[in-house]
């Protein structure tokens, strides 16, 4: 068993993070904001904590002894998006730097992922005009993961482009490299449920350190 510490565990990817890290017989902490409004993700190995995830100390504190820390966090509506990203990022690669609380694993944004060599979905025409701040505020987080220190391990496990929370747990995902995933007809698209299986083996097996990897069926 192994503790691993859940940033974000009330969102959506963060509640089937958690639930995939219990369910293969982990000791989890879920961070939330505000303990009284997610009660319900308490229950066999979990642990719901209030944490700020911008407050180094708060972090180092959380994280000390875990195995694994899981950055699935999202701005709040008092929180400054262009900033919040960096700010997490920062928080929890200092901490882990300093408590050597293992390996970071961070939830990434399909945006930033290639459409083609060296050109990412984001700087593509099409691409939403009004969802490029919230994707350069994400690419500006990874950027902080690559200036972290060469003891901290981390990666980041990047969604595919349709995420769906009401898809099943089938067991089945496809890892990929900085690249967007597609199937045979051109879909990019992975449940929460399965996207949580990757993040725990990434967790646990380390198999893309220092980088950011796609994943998708």
């Amino acid at each position: 068993m192994t503790k691993i510490v859940v940033f974000g565990a009330g969102g959506k990817a963060g509640r089937a993070i958690v639930a995939e890290a219990a369910s293969r017989g982990h000791e989890v902490v879920a961070v939330v904001r505000d303990t009284t409004r997610y009660a319900d993700l308490a229950g066999s190995g979990v642990e719901v904590v209030a944490g700020d995830v911008t407050d180094q100390s708060q972090v180092a504190a959380l994280v000390k002894g875990a195995g694994a820390v899981v950055n699935a966090v999202a701005p709040g509506a008092g929180d400054n998006m262009a900033t919040f990203f960096t700010a997490a990022a920062g928080s929890l690669v200092n901490a882990v730097a300093e408590t050597g609380g293992g390996r970071l694993v961070a939830i990434g944004l399909s945006a930033y992922l290639d459409a083609a060599p060296g050109v990412r979905v984001m700087d593509t025409p099409g691409f939403p005009a009004q969802f490029q701040d919230f994707a350069k505020a994400h690419a500006a987080a990874l950027d902080v993961l690559r200036e972290a220190p060469a003891t901290v391990e981390w990666s980041v496990v990047v969604p595919a482009m349709e995420f769906d929370p009401e898809g099943e747990r089938t067991g089945a995902y496809r890892a990929g490299d900085t690249g967007m995933l597609a199937d045979a007809d051109g879909a990019s698209r992975i449940s929460y449920r399965d996207f949580a299986i990757a993040v725990l083996d990434e967790a646990e097996q380390g198999a893309h350190p220092r980088t950011h990897f796609a994943v998708a069926y």
